[in-house]
């Protein structure tokens, strides 16, 4: 009768336990990675502060397109308003009228 020795029963132990070893390394791996990784449950909160600044800087430039929208109105050459052409061509050629007085704010 054939002896087993010590060696080849640990490492019969070892060959049965390795499948459910290494299935439980990948799904600690893939539950670290749902619950930590960059899409992960703990990232949701991040994504929802930077929905959020989005969400804000998308009014800001909401309110500065209508701004702009109703100055190219105010510029349209079929009907344009005189105040917002004189404006335009003042700042823009830096003229004054020979009546007006400049105040420097410097």
């Amino acid at each position: 009768m054939r002896r087993v020795s010590k060696t080849s029963a640990f490492r019969k132990t070892l060959r049965k336990a390795a499948l459910p070893a290494l299935g439980l390394t990948l799904m600690a791996f893939f539950g670290a990675y749902a619950v930590l990784g960059p899409n992960g449950i703990l990232a949701y909160g991040d994504y929802k502060r930077q929905l959020a600044k989005r969400e804000q800087s998308y009014a800001e430039l909401e309110k500065q397109r209508e701004t702009l929208k109703n100055r190219v109105r105010l510029l349209d050459p079929d009907h344009a308003n005189p105040d917002m052409v004189d404006e335009m061509t003042r700042k823009e050629l830096n003229v004054v009228h020979p009546d007006e007085v400049i105040v420097p704010l410097k």
